[in-house]
């Protein structure tokens, strides 16, 4: 049953970030045709983050109290139904405009990015579906192998990025809505997979046990709590700021690479391939083998600093070939953080609590997103575009500190007994 859930969750993933992957690199050039300004574009690429924002954590307490395969199925229906939009946006738009005053001009195009803006709105909502995806792997595996089953996760999240990006630049040519009607059929596909073949983790037996015990009350307050908790904070803070560095590098990359380097969205789908490489490579491989050797707050501490170092030299690459090297290191310690920072958090909390610990670092990575893509695309246009790697690069010298400071120079704090509901405090 083990062996073939996580084949199941590894499947639903990528395909998930294989319809996501179709549509990230396109979605500016998607929208510049609609006339968005780059600050337009920010927005709407910070407009999925900030829905992402609150709808991740909700669902993974939600995926807590009702089981995973239900939550799964309410978040893949979002991403369906927003692909759908995003692919109609242009038709909305026009019959929207003809309905309301045919006679004004550019009515249409403004009215397609309200359905654009729209369409990453409810996928954000409901997309929380990666760190819910996470807590069933915590489910099913124990604590000696659950960075590996996450590192599954971390695979598929990459070959996603490997087919995606280079899949929606060659779907490109024949117009960008069809990059995102491919997206949504992908999505109706991982539906039906999660509805027919996908078993419910949490037992009923396993929920009767977890309802059992004290479950930390469902407010933004108690979640948001977590971060002053002494096991969790440090592991919080450090997936904030490392979110916070590489989504500036994540969301401003096509812009980056368009202004900088002269690419087109069919050459940044193929250099987001090459990155979604080396990142399966790493998450597949590398993953496993470094947690059965090190512990795991020493690999987090050295991927901050490898990651610090890439993303200085990002900020000064002058061609092509030197940001392909340059990208390998930020790769490979992106995709060991992003896994090992995962399996860290589920084993330091209740089993009760991790899938809204999952939610709640999922959220506060979407937070990252939108804040990053305004900040880099100001720094991009107005100081140069070295400067979103020079900002990164510090952001993540501090972590690097920080994570010296918290992880490395003290002991692991022991989780609390657990008492009473009404008693219970959030310290843990």
């Amino acid at each position: 049953m083990q062996k073939r859930s996580l084949l199941t969750i590894f499947i639903i993933v990528f395909v998930d970030l294989l319809g996501f992957g179709l549509i990230l690199p396109l979605l500016p050039f998607y929208a510049e045709q609609f006339n968005a300004s780059p600050a337009v574009i920010g927005l709407l690429v910070a407009s999925y983050a900030a829905a992402q924002l609150v709808g991740a954590p909700i669902l993974g307490r939600l995926s807590d109290r009702f089981g995973r395969r239900p939550i799964l199925l309410v978040s893949l229906a979002g991403t369906f139904l927003g692909f759908l939009m995003l692919g109609l946006a242009p038709s909305l738009g026009t019959l929207l405009a003809a309905s309301l005053d045919p006679s004004r001009a550019g009515l249409a195009s403004t009215l397609t990015l309200v359905v654009l803006f729209a369409s990453r709105i409810l996928d954000g909502m409901t997309g929380g579906n990666i760190s819910v995806a996470q807590a069933y792997i915590t489910d099913v595996t124990d604590a000696s192998n659950r960075a590996r089953g996450l590192g599954l996760i971390g695979a598929a999240f990459g070959l996603g990025f490997i087919i995606g990006p280079a899949l929606g630049g060659t779907l490109s040519v024949l117009g960008f809505v069809v990059p995102a009607f491919a997206a949504a059929a992908l999505s109706f596909v991982n539906l039906i997979l999660v509805f027919f073949w996908l078993p419910e983790s949490l037992t009923p037996e396993r929920r009767s046990a977890l309802a059992a015990q004290a479950r930390p009350p469902f407010t933004l307050g108690a979640m948001l709590g977590a971060l002053s908790r002494p096991r969790v904070g440090p592991l919080l803070h450090i997936r904030f700021f490392f979110g916070l560095a590489t989504s500036m590098f994540q969301t401003i990359f096509a812009l980056y690479a368009q202004s900088k380097l002269g690419l087109t969205a069919q050459s940044t789908g193929f250099v987001l391939t090459y990155v979604g490489v080396l990142a399966v490579l790493v998450q597949a491989v590398g993953v496993g083998w470094l947690t059965s050797r090190y512990p795991e707050r020493w690999i987090i501490f050295a991927s901050t600093a490898v990651l610090a170092i890439s993303l200085l030299g990002w900020a000064f690459v002058p061609s092509v070939g030197v940001l392909l090297v340059v990208l390998a290191p930020l790769a490979a310690a992106t995709g060991t953080l992003n896994t090992v920072i995962s399996s860290a958090l589920s084993k330091a909390v209740y089993p009760e609590e991790v899938g809204g610990t999952l939610g709640l670092a999922a959220s506060l990575e979407s937070f990252t997103r939108v804040v990053s893509p305004s900040a880099g695309g100001l720094l991009l246009q107005q100081v140069g575009a070295w400067a979103p790697g020079v900002v990164s690069a510090l952001i993540m010298a501090w972590v690097v500190s920080f994570t010296w400071r918290r992880l490395i120079a003290r002991p692991d704090a022991p989780l609390p007994p657990r008492v009473e509901p009404s008693v219970r405090s959030v310290e843990g």
